[in-house]
């Protein structure tokens, strides 16, 4: 069992950025597929982005390509997601996922 910790969301104007992280612990995290996925207050729950275990392969959806990163320190155990010309709609909890197991949240609002 694997636990996710999320955090570096806050508060930013549009157009600004952030750079959000999750550590891991308790499992292999460097043999695992990671992903990122957000949910917004009324919204359904999007995934924002994928990376193979060895952090060589990303995936992002058409709505984010461009404006977020994901990356990963397989040393550290750690997961990182750059977010770049935020958006009023970027405005949601962001979350880490392994597809097994999800953090409990870090918060981005964008105004």
């Amino acid at each position: 069992h694997v636990q996710l910790v999320e955090s570096g969301g806050g508060s930013v104007q549009a157009g600004g950025s952030l750079r959000l992280s999750c550590t891991a612990s308790g499992s292999a995290f460097s043999a695992s597929c990671m992903g990122w996925f957000r949910q917004a207050p009324g919204k359904r729950d999007e995934w924002i982005s994928g990376i193979s275990a060895s952090g060589g392969t990303t995936y992002y959806p058409h709505s984010v390509k461009g404006r977020f990163t994901i990356s990963r320190d397989n040393a550290k155990d750690t997961l990182y997601l750059e977010l770049n010309s935020l958006k009023t709609e970027d405005t949601a909890m962001y979350y880490c996922d392994n597809w097994e197991n999800r953090g409990q949240g870090t918060q981005v609002t964008v105004s």
